[in-house]
């Protein structure tokens, strides 16, 4: 299936259904009075949650929802039939916006959770409700209220414990394909991963937690390049950054300019991405041309305060000891 993780959507709430001009005839009654009922409620445009989808393509190919107006009034008082709502199913950690102003109406991040987009029209007061007594015969009725409507944007923000950060190329895919039952396409160049792939783990005894593989990031990704913040904007649901680093890339600083130029990205695109707990490893270290230069990583990195985790995606070295430090700090948090 692909993944879609932004749409644009118009929403349209019913309109109230009319009110009656009726008037009672009946035999033996020739003047009986106004009997008009009032118009029918309109359906409202109603999200709600569910773990049954996992993107929002489906409103990608159906931009337009509009909800059905109320019924008419009637007479002998009958009122109108009201709207049935228009519920939306999205995924779970949809954010709902206003195309036009950018605010933020809703964040579904709960199984179950609605929300209310566009409130439907109240029906309109049949004649039996202007009668007077010096008014008796009042021979009009109130149309329905309209239906609210707007243009929505909305956003699909992954929900995981652990984001797994790092440049395109450094052997994200092949982490998460190792340690869950996720898939993704998994090749030896720049951006084989185009879309955020999800894996369950279980380490052990330990609770099972989330990872979301989030494709690789490059210089200038909060400015756009590359795909940019349409990656980015997955890093803020989680807990714990995972950030992997490619030690066979030259010369031997390359990793930690390239910890540098990530986290600079995570800064301009969200300064509280920073704040969260971030594990560093440095992988490929089965290649026979690195193995002089591991200690020389793990000791530039301890200078600057930073505890380096070495491991091969590709043979499983050091793979345990990444989990069991997730683990501890998503206990500690």
């Amino acid at each position: 299936m692909k993944f879609v993780d932004e749409v644009k959507i118009y929403t349209k709430a019913g309109h109230g259904g009319p009110g009656c001009v009726s008037f009672r005839r009946e035999k033996y009654v020739p003047r009986g009075g106004p009997d008009g009922g009032e118009g029918g409620k309109g359906g409202d445009v109603i999200f709600r949650a569910a773990e049954s989808h996992r993107t929002l393509l489906d409103l990608k190919y159906q931009q337009h929802y509009i909800a059905k107006n109320g019924g008419h009034g009637s007479g002998n008082n009958r009122s109108g039939k009201s709207s049935p709502d228009l519920e939306i199913i999205v995924p779970v950690g949809t954010v709902v916006k206003d195309f036009e102003t950018g605010e933020l109406l809703a964040d579904l991040s709960v199984v179950g959770q609605t929300y209310i987009v566009c409130h439907g029209g109240i029906g309109g007061k049949g004649n039996a409700h202007f009668a007077t007594s010096t008014h008796q015969t009042p021979r009009f009725a109130q149309e329905g209220m309209e239906g609210e409507e707007r243009w929505l944007k909305l956003e699909l923000k992954l929900l995981a414990d652990v984001g797994i950060v790092g440049f395109p190329n450094s052997g994200k895919s092949t982490f998460i394909s190792r340690v869950s039952a996720a898939r993704p396409k998994i090749a030896d160049y720049p951006f084989t991963t185009l879309t955020p792939h999800l894996g369950v783990v279980k380490h052990r005894d330990s609770k099972s937690f989330v990872l979301a593989d989030i494709p690789g990031l490059i210089s200038g990704a909060h400015e756009g390049h590359g795909m940019g913040i349409q990656f980015l904007k997955h890093v803020e649901r989680t807990f714990l950054l995972l950030h992997i680093l490619d030690i066979s890339t030259e010369p031997d600083d390359n990793a930690w300019k390239n910890y540098q130029a990530i986290n600079r990205e995570l800064g301009f695109y969200n300064k509280e991405l920073l704040a969260k707990p971030q594990i560093v490893a440095l992988n490929k270290i089965d290649l026979p041309q690195v193995r002089d230069r591991i200690k020389k990583e793990v000791a530039l990195f301890r200078k600057k305060g930073i505890i380096l985790h070495p491991f091969s995606a590709v043979t499983g070295e050091g793979i345990t000891e990444i989990l069991n430090k997730i683990i501890e700090t998503l206990n500690q948090g």
